[in-house]
């Protein structure tokens, strides 16, 4: 079996402050980290490393988890560059621009749409991102929802289904009918190919009665529970979603005090609701930046995520989140790297990814940088220097 050992780094983050690590991030020094079979086996001090075939000098650099990217919507055609030209002048965002990219979706071939899927996926990589969510929701037809799961299952594990993003052009004015398409036809055809439902419960799109409808069928189908909520405007969604249980409730920019109390009363059970706050989507639409500190304070889990999407938040670039996170919301360094990394694994229920410690995972990233402070510190600068995704170098950046 084939060893590699990472050494000569800065800093470690583990994201395990139990193993002796120190601070919330679990940082050690002076150790190396071997790995076989795609899994972290060992860590410890460098001077006691075994042997292995092959070695990766860290240079000094800080190494870290893998980022875990819970929220993205990489199946899609076109893009939107002069509806966030007309933002940038003044217009306020609404949503509706998802209709048009919907039309360009369903025109698209599967090869145009697996063309764009496996750019932005290698893009998100090459800035550290391992692992990935990506959701359906541009095709809102029962053949293009179930192609765009299909094509999204190529390239990971973490598909959701969300028919319910907007009404559809052909079911104006008659949104129980389009409900009942995807309760029904629509979530037979999309399962297969997914593990989570969605809904984007908002004005303009769905309301409470509908998302309960969604979320109860999916789940009943088998699939994991997620949902938009609270990005435009006060709402049910963040409530609704921790009634039900939901791994995650996304964007959280507009919360009451009952909807923070709510998710600090779930961040104490074993499957907590995650808060996943979408910072891309504020700084590309001009709104208000969610509050993460109010919600850390009281005690909530947090994720952040891009919400890589051709409308409101056109990037993959997990760094450039975690800096907007630190510049904007108010979170120190490590809750941003925290939550950009084991803050998306809770949100998508996992416990291999986001952290290193024998037995998970080897994804990982070696920064060209001594610390983790530095994503934040130098915002915009390609400090990604090396990815390891289940084990395997990735091209040298």
């Amino acid at each position: 079996m084939s060893s590699l050992l990472v050494d000569n780094i800065g800093e470690l983050v583990t994201n395990v402050p139990a193993a002796g690590g120190e601070g919330p991030l679990g940082l050690r020094r002076g150790v190396a980290l071997l790995v076989e079979a795609g899994r972290v086996v060992w860590i410890g001090p460098a001077r006691y490393a075994p042997a292995a075939d092959r070695r990766i000098d860290a240079e000094g650099g800080a190494v870290l988890p893998g980022f875990v990217d819970s929220h993205a919507h990489l199946v899609f055609a076109g893009d939107r560059a002069a509806e966030f030209a007309a933002r940038m002048a003044g217009e306020p965002y609404t949503g509706g621009g998802i209709r048009t990219t919907v039309g360009a979706t369903r025109a698209a071939s599967d090869d145009d749409l697996r063309d764009t899927v496996g750019r932005l996926r290698e893009e998100a990589m090459r800035q550290g991102t391992t692992t990935m969510e990506i959701k359906s929701g541009y095709g809102l037809t029962v053949a293009d929802e179930a192609r765009s799961l299909r094509i999204a299952a190529e390239v990971t594990a973490e598909t959701t289904f969300l028919g319910a993003h907007v009404v559809p052009a052909e079911y104006a004015g008659r949104p129980d009918d389009y409900v009942g398409l995807v309760c029904g036809p629509m979530l037979t055809a999309a399962a297969p190919y997914a593990r989570w439902v969605d809904v984007f419960c908002e004005r303009g799109a769905f309301d409470a009665d509908h998302a309960r409808a969604i979320l109860t069928v999916g789940q009943a189908a088998g699939l994991g529970l997620r949902l938009h909520a609270n990005q435009l405007g006060p709402g049910p969604g963040v409530r609704l979603g921790v009634e039900l249980g939901a791994a995650s409730v996304d964007h959280c920019t507009h919360l009451s005090d009952a909807d923070v109390d709510a998710l600090a009363g779930a961040a104490g059970t074993d499957d907590p609701t995650v808060a996943t706050l979408l910072p891309g989507a504020e700084f590309s639409t001009r709104s208000p930046y969610p509050d993460a500190r109010r919600l850390l304070d009281a005690g909530v889990t947090v994720a952040l995520a891009t919400d890589c999407n051709p409308g409101s938040s056109y990037t993959s670039s997990m760094p450039f989140c975690v800096a907007l996170a630190v510049r904007e919301m108010r979170m120190t360094p490590a809750e941003a790297v925290w939550a950009a990394t084991a803050g998306g694994a809770r949100a998508l229920r996992r416990t291999d990814v986001g952290l290193l410690r024998p037995g998970v995972r080897a994804d990982l990233m070696i920064l060209d940088a001594p610390s983790h402070l530095h994503l934040a510190y130098r915002p915009g600068v390609p400090l990604v220097r090396q990815v390891l995704h289940n084990g395997v170098p990735q091209c040298r950046l």
